[in-house]
């Protein structure tokens, strides 16, 4: 199993839903309002006056078959606008109960 954690701009969130929704992962958790920057580029999005936009996140518990789609679904989404922005971070799961 690979826990994916996923955090967008609040814009990409339909479109985020649909990328699980049609590689078929039910299950995640969601947090509404994530504030941070970037390390790479791209503005800060802290919900302030200045900084006005904010994130979400999102994070999967799936298949290890399941990774590479995942990723490259977000991929795709980032190129679409990278200004908007959506990065995903990928790591082991050693156990569940």
């Amino acid at each position: 199993m690979k826990a994916i954690f996923i955090v967008y701009n609040q814009a990409h969130t339909e479109k985020v839903e649909f990328i699980l929704d049609t590689l078929e992962i039910r299950g995640f958790t969601q947090w509404g309002a994530v504030m941070g920057r970037g390390s790479v580029g791209g503005e800060p999005r802290m919900g302030t006056h200045t900084w006005p936009e904010q994130n979400s996140a999102m994070m999967l518990v799936v298949e290890e078959e399941k990774v590479k789609a995942v990723l490259e679904a977000i991929e795709k989404l980032d190129a679409i606008n990278k200004e908007v922005g959506v990065r995903a971070f990928v790591w082991n799961i050693e156990q569940t109960v």
